[in-house]
């Protein structure tokens, strides 16, 4: 169990960008799904089109997506829609985007079912494009969608040309709605880097350094030459030093600076700490200082955490931190503070979600009012709840020794060693702390199912199904607190060997902790085992806990074996 959500983003498109009270009534569909968080509305007078781009879980995301299409058919009609923007449909492009916890592929098969069920249960036809398409050249979009709206009466009665799902005759329905491009990319990042000067040209030229498509050969001189041209005509290209990034150098006259302004169209490629150093060396190169970086718009709280692993690496420092101080080290490392303050919580998608759907938690308590809240009448938090968070500081304490280790004065040597420690110990934090929560929220599950109405037999048989399903849940939850709290003693036991013999004392605690989460779990699946009809299954819990109690007895034996022994050899 894992309390890392799966987010997906999406940015459809729809072609209306002036009438905003259709625009509304679409963006009403999006945020009418619950744990879809609507992000950003952006109508063009122009191009006659809005890019709305929303984010939650795959499932949620998907319905708001479909809900959205559906709404969009009913209310833009295509034969009268004229823009600047190529479109072939009212709602023209749909793609659905990697955040957290999922994969490009996952995505790619999510569009593919999403364009079958728009065009089985809409009739709107649709075409599949990047990584969702079918076929090489339909993952090129401008191929889905060539000829535009006028071209959709030939495409549909045309071998080869026809869209992935959704054939039919191009009749009222067809002429109405047009077509949509149903599809999955990578997150795309925006970021401008600062620079200290004001010449567009300098910026121009490391833009030209750094981007995949890099600059035009020239003969003789490599601003004014003649264009070096190949057989068939075309400009030869010297390709720049990143790939999957396009950028450009300008000025911002609101700032006074040059910036080398960059769309990174894949971080798993260049993630955005690589394309921060690279642009540093080649401005360094031509006698320019980045000052610092600008990100636009939102971005996944990976593409931070990840910036802020590489820099403290850089650093022969130990990664196995906090997540909020891997995020600090980040923001400090690219100078994303330069022009002004870079709040996390207002940039990155994860806490936006996390804060729109905020509800009150223990493990945002402080200690003392984690403890004054245990020692009330009220039943939870109780037992379990509390295990957790033992477990939850067995797991701290050990990370503590590794961490100390890892910078421990002519250790330098062994800092990754200890990092990869620390890191296991950062995971077991974060899932026992989670289910700090979770193991009060299973207590309530029951309080709510023993509430429902017993009136009628059918209402006696719900009401009882509930109750074995909230309690079965009740019961694998401390199940799940007694592996994660186990898993500190790998961690403890470790420390107490090979860390730093200064805090072997802390390992010690740090298994004693553990032992007494796993122990004290234990009783909490033994507890809410009793109350299950299917006693088979609550023998096979039990059963499973006993085992892991034994397991964490012969454990916490050894490490404290080896911790007296070191402490009688200092």
């Amino acid at each position: 169990m894992s309390n890392f959500k799966r987010i997906i983003e999406c940015v459809p498109n729809f072609s209306e960008g002036r009438d905003l009270s259709i625009i509304k009534q679409i963006t009403n569909e999006v945020e009418s799904v619950d744990g879809v968080r609507l992000l950003d509305v952006d109508p063009g007078e122009a191009t006659n089109r809005t890019v709305v781009t929303f984010v939650g879980e795959p499932e949620a995301v998907v319905e708001a997506a479909f809900r959205s299409v559906k709404k969009a058919g009913e209310l833009i009609d295509m034969r009268k829609h004229h823009g600047a923007h190529p479109r072939m449909g009212a709602t023209d492009v749909l793609p659905l985007i990697p955040v957290a916890g999922v994969t490009l592929e996952e995505c790619a098969e999510m569009a593919r079912k999403l364009a079958k069920r728009i065009a089985d249960e809409l009739e709107i036809p649709c075409y599949c494009y990047e990584a969702a398409a079918y076929t090489k050249e339909r993952s090129n979009l401008a191929v889905c969608r060539e000829g535009e709206y006028e071209a959709i009466a030939e495409k549909l009665s045309t071998e080869g040309k026809q869209p992935d799902f959704g054939t039919r005759p191009f009749d009222e329905r067809a002429a109405r709605t047009g077509c949509t491009a149903v599809g999955a990319r990578d997150f795309l990042i925006a970021v401008n880097y600062n620079l200290n000067t004001t010449s567009t040209r300098r910026a121009n030229a490391i833009a030209f350094d750094v981007r995949e498509k890099g600059r035009p050969v020239r003969e003789g001189n490599p601003i004014t030459g003649k264009l070096k041209k190949d057989e068939n005509g075309k400009t030869i290209m010297q390709p720049g030093t990143l790939k999957s990034t396009k950028a450009i150098g300008w000025f911002i006259d609101e700032y006074k600076i040059a910036q080398v302004s960059m769309n990174i169209t894949n971080i798993n490629v260049t993630p955005l700490h690589k394309a921060f150093d690279e642009v540093c060396r080649c401005a360094n190169n031509r006698g320019v200082r980045v000052t610092g970086t600008e990100i636009v718009g939102l971005i996944p709280k990976r593409v931070l955490v990840e910036a802020g692993r590489y820099f403290l690496e850089k650093q022969n420092r130990s990664t196995g931190i906090p997540e909020e101080d891997l995020l600090m080290i980040a923001i400090k490392s690219l100078g994303l503070e330069d022009l002004k303050e870079f709040n996390p919580r207002e940039k990155v998608i994860e806490y936006l979600l996390e804060d729109a759907n905020k509800k009150p938690l223990l493990a945002d308590l402080t200690v003392k009012d984690f403890a004054l809240e245990t020692s009330r009448e009220s039943p939870a938090p109780g037992g379990g709840t509390i295990s957790a968070y033992m477990g939850a500081l067995g797991a701290a304490l050990g990370t503590m020794v590794a961490n100390l280790s890892s910078h421990k004065a002519g250790w330098d040597d062994r800092c990754h060693e200890f990092a990869v420690w620390a890191d296991k110990g950062q995971t077991l934090i974060s899932e026992l702390m989670h289910l700090v929560d979770e193991d009060t929220e299973a207590f309530n599950r029951i309080m709510a199912a023993f509430g429902m109405p017993k009136k009628t037999d059918e209402d006696k048989a719900a009401r009882s199904e509930a109750i074995q399903a909230a309690t079965l849940y009740a019961t694998q939850i401390p199940l799940q607190t007694m592996k994660a709290s186990f898993g500190a003693f790998e961690i403890c036991k470790a420390m107490a060997e090979e860390g730093n013999p200064n805090s072997v004392s802390d390992a010690g605690v740090g298994a004693l902790a553990a032992r007494a989460a796993v122990i004290g779990a234990g009783l909490n699946v033994k507890i809410n085992a009793a109350s299950l009809k299917d006693k088979e299954k609550a023998e096979a819990l039990v059963a499973e806990a006993e085992q892991i109690v034994a397991k964490a007895n012969a454990e916490e034996k050894i490490i404290m074996s080896i911790v007296e022994k070191v402490i009688s050899n200092l």
